[in-house]
């Protein structure tokens, strides 16, 4: 009896079917909690993540170290992460989620603001260093690691000596706030992209200055010479009149 009790239940492990994790994606957006920090330049990853949350009909839910939903797109798992542990302590909220969903670092994109990127300047990079950002630099040492893709959006750095901190967590311009639409929605579509073309044909598509004319398509200039001889033959292979010969 023992001996059939233990072969069904090892059926059952056989039949169960395995998650592929390699499809599923952990979309953090950086930014710190609570009405007072609503529409500021440093809270621009919940934006982005608020804006996919909003297209794709996502509930979120509060869990441990965030507010967390998710939705599929082509196949993909999008898991939508806003850490509730203020910026300089995000790397607590990647790691357990990380952990928890078993993501691969590869599939991680952490969604942050950028001094060092004009306003309307859009990056995604495969690694690189926290360039001074709380956030990064949490989520570095928690990690044990900066070999992550990250998406940067530049805010730009108008300010004055010693107004950094004041610039960053204060809230856009009236410009700013006209042209911010467009540049949430090219970033949410870089996230998009990274899940399903990977990340290097979506630094193509994505790293760009959203705020930039697009560019004029080249006309090629005329052949004067060549039009006149085409005119010249023309005129040559054309049928004389009577009076002509």
């Amino acid at each position: 009896m023992f001996k059939f009790i233990t072969r069904l239940f090892r059926k059952k492990e056989l039949e169960t079917p395995k998650i592929d994790n390699s499809v599923k994606y952990l979309i953090t957006g950086l930014g710190n909690i609570g009405p007072d920090y609503a529409g500021t330049r440093h809270n621009i990853g919940f934006d982005v993540v608020d804006y996919l949350a909003g297209k794709f009909e996502v509930q979120y839910k509060s869990e441990r170290y965030g507010m967390v939903g998710s939705f599929k797109h082509k196949g993909r798992t999008f898991i939508l992460l806003k850490p509730n542990t203020y910026m300089n302590l995000s790397g607590q909220a990647v790691r357990y989620w990380m952990q928890k969903e078993k993501i691969k670092i590869n599939n991680l994109l952490v969604i942050l603001d950028d001094l060092n990127l004009s306003f309307g300047k859009v990056k995604i990079k495969s690694k690189g260093s926290a360039g001074g950002h709380n956030g990064l630099k949490n989520i570095e040492q928690l990690l044990n690691t900066n070999q992550y893709p990250r998406l940067r959006v530049g805010i730009g750095d108008r300010f004055g000596r010693g107004k950094q901190v004041d610039f960053v967590l204060g809230h856009w311009n009236d410009q700013e706030e006209a042209e911010l639409p467009n540049i949430i929605k090219h970033t949410a579509e870089g996230v998009l992209n990274f899940g399903t073309i990977g990340l290097d044909r979506t630094m193509n598509v994505t790293n760009k200055d959203v705020m930039a004319p697009p560019k004029k398509k080249k006309v090629k200039p005329k052949n004067l010479e060549n039009d006149s001889k085409k005119i010249e033959k023309s005129k040559e292979d054309a049928p004389k009149k009577k009076d002509d010969v």
